[in-house]
């Protein structure tokens, strides 16, 4: 009789991005500028901003339409009331995204939108943490 082995692949997501959903892009950035980030003036008029932190971490900034433009039933909650912060996870392919979102899944949490290939050039999905905060998991996409 042959001996089966089987091995175990450990996915480990790598938390990458801080994103916070904003409704008026120059009006945000006025206030983490005044908390010493250094964000260039240009970026006031721009749907998306990406500042690189110190220990390969980001935040990003998103305007509430960028956010409906793939989640058209997102509601922006009233300033104290709620969250619109954003952890997202990086992860070395587009398999092992889906891979994590139906880990998750399966064990009982929240897949709020299953995976697909964002116009963005990254396999996408959104998964959310027992609070309802949402955790983005990404990963690029091979090139066309």
């Amino acid at each position: 009789m042959s001996e089966t082995t089987t091995t175990t692949t450990t996915i480990t997501p790598q938390l990458d991005v801080v994103g916070v959903i904003v409704e008026d892009m120059a009006r945000s950035l006025a206030f983490y500028r005044r908390l010493g980030l250094d964000i260039p003036a240009a970026a006031d008029t721009e749907p998306h901003v990406e500042l690189a932190l110190a220990g390969d971490m980001r935040v990003t900034w998103d305007t509430v339409a960028t956010i409906q433009s793939f989640d058209p039933g997102y509601v922006h909650p009233a300033e104290g009331a709620g969250s619109n912060v954003g952890l997202a996870f990086r992860l070395g392919t587009p398999a092992e995204v889906d891979a994590v979102y139906k880990t998750v899944v399966d064990a009982g949490y929240h897949g709020y939108k299953d995976p697909w290939d964002a116009f963005w050039g990254q396999r996408y999905a959104i998964v959310h943490d027992p609070d309802g905060t949402h955790i983005d998991l990404y990963a690029p996409l091979p090139p066309a």
